[in-house]
């Protein structure tokens, strides 16, 4: 199964909406098949491992890390595919929390004679499926918040200097972090004074993540990169319902895909932001900043995981800090998160934490 998980891994933004599952075939203790989610979501993991192990699927016992499905959609069954190959056992942590599966896919494996286990590597499991899991429960992808600082928690100078505060095995860490999402996200300010693409580069993928930008009114420039890819690889706006009509048009005509969402205190409500992304299917969104959308998401209890990196080097109370006003009084009204990783990235700190 750590194995399944792993494989798994490897289909992490590339094949939203759907599940980044992982599947070994195992007959007579050596593998025999081993398949991941195919970039766009088909095949499946079980099909791709069925069709490497051939007869030798026969008997096998099949590890999954998620529910094969019972459904009919662009593709049969997967738990059909299995029943029909003559596997002997599944073994899965959990049951998917998707109503179209449910559950069915393990009552059908068990009504054809084939033996299941569940609660294997289950937690595991739970955090690699995490964003599938959360958007079909709560409506919006997983999102994690990635902040590069200095010492002190500056990410530009105080005439907006920032390129580069980290080194350049950091910036590339930052690209590998990008190609595991689904979608990239900044705010406008971001947009308009850093003119990034947002894209990965020299990893090699094959399905780029998508470029989401939050902009209440779409006052972003014209002439950016962003705007000059937008036919080339996917970039969403998010934006209040009073944005300008002659922009809408225009972004639009150049490629842009406009979501609509809803204001809060004159401000995009980051909540309908985010279901609004969950609606188009995507299911874990990557936040580079700048500082206001983090403080946004992070008041309204939507970060599900930090990931910092940190320089050596302090630029002062002058430098624009990485996370805006957030209106904290006390310390117990702050988020708290569990350090779950750290280490060195060429001379910079790399710390994860998850949400409490």
């Amino acid at each position: 199964m750590a194995l399944a998980l792993m494989l798994g891994r490897r289909g992490q933004g590339q094949c939203w909406p759907n599940p980044a599952v992982g599947c070994v075939i195992v007959k007579d203790g050596r593998i025999v098949g081993r398949g991941w989610t195919a970039p766009g979501g088909r095949p499946h993991a079980e099909p791709l491992a069925l069709a490497q192990a051939g007869a030798a699927a026969k008997g096998a016992t099949a590890y999954v890390t998620l529910e094969p499905c019972a459904h009919h959609g662009q593709t049969p069954p997967c738990a059909e595919a299995l029943i029909n190959a003559g596997v002997a056992h599944v073994v899965a942590p959990f049951a998917d929390n998707d109503p179209r599966v449910s559950g069915k896919g393990f009552e059908m494996l068990r009504a054809a004679g084939v033996e299941v286990t569940t609660g294997v590597l289950s937690k595991q499991a739970a955090q690699e499926l995490d964003g599938f899991l959360r958007r079909n429960e709560q409506g919006r992808p997983r999102v994690t918040l990635k902040l590069a600082s200095s010492f002190d928690g500056r990410i530009a100078t105080a005439t907006g200097h920032s390129q580069w505060i980290t080194g350049a095995q950091a910036r590339r860490a930052v690209h590998g972090l990008r190609a595991k999402h689904d979608a990239v996200m900044i705010g406008a300010g971001t947009a308009r004074a850093d003119d990034p693409m947002l894209t990965v580069r020299d990893m090699g993928v094959s399905r780029q993540p998508v470029r989401v930008v939050v902009s209440r009114r779409l006052d972003l420039p014209m002439m950016s990169k962003l705007a000059m890819t937008a036919k080339e690889v996917p970039l969403w706006l998010c934006h209040g319902p009073h944005a300008d009509a002659a922009l809408s048009e225009t972004w639009e005509g150049i490629g842009a895909t406009l979501v609509p969402c809803q204001l809060t205190g004159g401000h995009l409500d980051m909540a309908s932001v985010l279901q609004a992304l969950g609606d188009l299917g995507l299911t874990r969104v990557f936040c580079e900043g700048g500082g206001a959308l983090a403080a946004s998401l992070l008041s309204a209890g939507l970060v599900d995981e930090l990931v910092g990196f940190t320089a050596g080097l302090a630029i002062g109370a002058e430098g624009l800090p990485a996370i805006g006003a957030m209106g904290i009084a006390r310390l117990e009204e702050a988020a708290r998160f569990t350090l779950i990783e750290t280490r060195d990235v060429g001379g910079d700190v790399m710390h994860r934490w998850e949400r409490r």
